[in-house]
């Protein structure tokens, strides 16, 4: 059975301080139909997407500039046989200066090539990571996913 984690990194010419913030402007980057808070432990969010797709995650770990963690505490994905599927998992976001540039890791824990959703999930997840909070970093505009399209 494969147990790793999803996992990706991006890195820009940005101070850590701006990362810890952009990553909280989950509208901005990943889903536009979005309702909650995003900055301190307990902040409760949630976003939706075509289909009934919804992910309700908790703030449950946030050291300003340096890591944010998030534990789905609800996710119905109505595609898949476990529809709750990513419920109990975790994405940890770790930041860290690399010279003049910050690196951000983000890790989904749970989030293993094992589970049903996996390569649609990681599809979504490059996708988010690698263009949409990218673009947010570099250009101050991401491309989150709208109401009427399908899961990330």
């Amino acid at each position: 059975m494969t147990t790793q984690n999803y996992h990706q990194s991006i890195t820009a010419d940005i101070p850590p301080s701006e990362a810890f913030d952009k990553i909280g402007r989950v509208p901005e980057w990943w889903g536009t139909d979005f309702e909650g808070q995003t900055r301190q432990v307990g902040d409760v969010f949630t976003v939706r997407f075509e289909g009934g797709v919804v992910f309700t995650m908790e703030i449950v770990e946030a050291i300003p500039d340096k890591k944010v963690v998030w534990r789905a505490i609800e996710s119905i994905q109505p595609s898949l046989k476990d529809v709750n599927e990513w419920t109990g998992t975790q994405i940890v976001w770790e930041i860290s200066s690399q010279g003049k540039a910050t690196q951000i890791d983000m890790t989904h824990v749970g989030l293993v090539p094992d589970m049903e959703c996996y390569d649609m999930c990681k599809e979504g997840w490059d996708f988010l990571m690698l263009t949409s909070l990218l673009n947010l970093i570099t250009e101050n505009k991401g491309n989150p996913v709208g109401p009427d399209a399908v899961n990330p």
